[in-house]
C-alpha cells in the first residue's frame, strides 16, 4: 500500500510538471474527496489559472466507477453548452475582420430567413402568424433574444443528426415564438444559426474554421465534435442519482448519437456538441481574460471580447447574457448540460474550470462545485 501511494504521488508530480503547474502549488481538489467517498460525486477535474499561467490542475475520483478507473487531469468531457461561447468567439473573429456586423439581420447572410414570421396565437387546429417588427439580427441569435425555439421539430431524437445547413434551414421555416428583442429564451437554434453564418461567410465548414482559427493556434488539441478512439478511452462516464437517491448510476448522453467517433452520421452542433478537457477550456478562458490575446498572439479585439462578455440583452430584460456568455456584470462564464462550468473573474484575474459529468447528484454532491470555488478563492484569491 505504501509503495502504491508513493507511485501515485510520483505520477501526480509528473502530471503537474507536464501541465506547467508548479509541484508546490496549493492543492484545492482535496476538498472534494469527501463527496467522492460518499458516492455523491463520481469525480472531477479542476483548474485554476491566472492571466499567464495555470495555478492548479487536479483530478479527484473516477472516470469510471464500475471499473475503478481514476479521473486524470487529461480526462475528456462532453462540454455541451460550453460550446456556445466558443462559437460566439469564432463569429466575433469575422466581426473583427469586417465580414459580419452583429446589427445586421441574419437574412443578409442566410437568405432562407427572409419572410420569417412570428406566432401570435396557436392551438390544436389554428396558428396565427404575423410579420415581426424587425427580422432577427446576428446580435439576437448570439444573445438568445431572437424568438427562435430551443430546437426545431426535426432535431429528434438527437441534436446531432442533421448537417448544420439543414438544421438551420429548419429554424428558418419555423415561426418565431416571440418578437425579437422582447424576451430572453435560451436557444440552441440561435447559436447553431451563428455557426452557419460562420460557414457561409468564411467559405469553409464550421468545424474547419474553428480548428484553424481557434483550436490549433490556442493549443486546444482535445476539443472536438468527434472524439477519436484514444480520446474516447479518456472520456469520463456520465452519472445521475439512482432510484433510491443514495448512490450513482451510469447513463449515456441522450442528446447525441453513438458511436461518438462516427463522422458519417453525426454532424457538428455549434450550440452544444463539443468534447474537451479542463486544460483546453482554461486556455480559451485565459485568452478572454487577457482581452483577446494569449502568449503574444491576438485572437480577438478588446472590443469584441467586451461585447461578448457584457450584457447584450437590453435594459428592459433582467437576464444577463452577452454573446455566448452568461454575465452578472462582474464575472462571465457558461455551464454545460452535464454540469461542466467555466468562470472568468476579471477583477480577481482568475479563471476556474469545473469538469464533471453529472445529471443531478446523490447526497450533497450539488455542493461540490461551491466547495471547490471557495477553496480556489482561498488558495489563489491574492494572486
Amino acid at each position: 500500500m505504501r509503495l502504491r501511494r508513493q507511485f501515485v504521488a510520483f505520477a501526480v508530480l509528473i502530471c503537474l510538471a507536464a501541465s506547467g503547474v508548479r509541484a508546490d502549488a496549493p492543492r484545492v481538489a482535496a476538498v472534494l474527496q469527501p463527496y467522492v467517498d460518499s458516492h455523491s460525486l463520481a469525480g472531477a477535474v479542476t483548474l485554476v489559472a491566472s492571466r499567464d499561467k495555470v495555478l492548479s490542475l487536479e483530478a479527484v475520483g473516477f472516470e469510471d466507477l464500475a471499473a475503478k478507473k481514476p479521473m486524470t487531469t487529461d480526462s475528456m468531457f462532453w462540454i455541451a453548452s460550453m460550446s456556445k461561447p466558443i462559437t460566439a468567439a469564432a463569429l466575433m473573429i469575422l466581426v473583427d475582420e469586417g465580414k459580419v456586423n452583429v446589427e445586421d439581420p441574419v437574412e443578409k447572410y442566410l437568405p432562407e430567413f427572409r419572410g420569417q414570421m412570428v406566432a401570435v396565437y396557436q392551438d390544436d387546429t389554428t396558428r396565427l402568424l404575423k410579420r415581426p417588427r424587425h427580422p432577427i439580427t446576428v446580435k439576437n441569435v448570439l444573445s438568445h433574444t431572437s424568438g427562435l425555439p430551443f430546437a426545431s421539430a426535426v432535431e429528434h431524437p438527437t441534436l446531432d443528426r442533421l448537417p448544420l445547413r439543414e438544421a438551420v434551414l429548419s429554424y428558418a421555416l419555423t415561426p418565431l415564438i416571440f418578437e425579437p428583442d422582447t424576451k430572453y429564451q435560451y436557444s440552441n437554434a440561435g447559436i447553431n444559426t451563428a455557426g452557419r453564418i460562420i460557414e457561409v461567410v468564411s467559405g469553409m465548414p464550421y468545424e474547419r474554421f474553428l480548428e484553424e482559427r481557434l483550436f490549433q493556434p490556442l493549443g486546444m488539441k482535445d476539443t472536438t465534435f468527434w472524439p477519436n478512439d484514444e480520446q474516447v478511452s479518456r472520456l469520463a462516464k456520465s452519472y445521475r442519482p439512482n432510484a433510491a437517491k443514495n448512490d450513482l448510476e451510469e447513463f449515456k448522453i441522450s442528446q447525441l448519437q453513438y458511436p461518438l467517433q462516427d463522422r458519417t452520421h453525426r454532424y457538428p452542433m455549434p450550440a452544444g456538441g463539443y468534447f474537451g478537457t479542463a486544460r483546453d477550456m482554461g486556455r480559451f478562458c485565459q485568452m478572454l481574460l487577457n482581452g483577446g490575446t494569449l502568449e503574444g498572439r491576438r485572437y480577438l479585439s478588446e472590443a469584441a471580447v467586451k461585447q461578448m462578455t457584457s450584457k447584450q440583452t437590453g435594459d428592459a430584460l433582467k437576464d444577463g447574457y452577452g454573446f455566448g456568455f452568461s454575465t452578472n456584470g462582474t464575472t462571465f462564464g457558461h455551464g454545460g448540460a452535464h454540469a461542466t462550468n467555466m468562470t472568468v473573474d476579471p477583477q480577481s484575474g482568475l479563471v476556474t474550470v469545473w469538469m464533471i459529468q453529472h445529471a443531478g447528484y446523490a447526497g450533497n454532491g450539488g455542493e461540490a462545485q461551491g466547495t471547490f470555488n471557495k477553496a480556489a478563492k482561498a488558495a489563489f484569491g491574492s494572486q
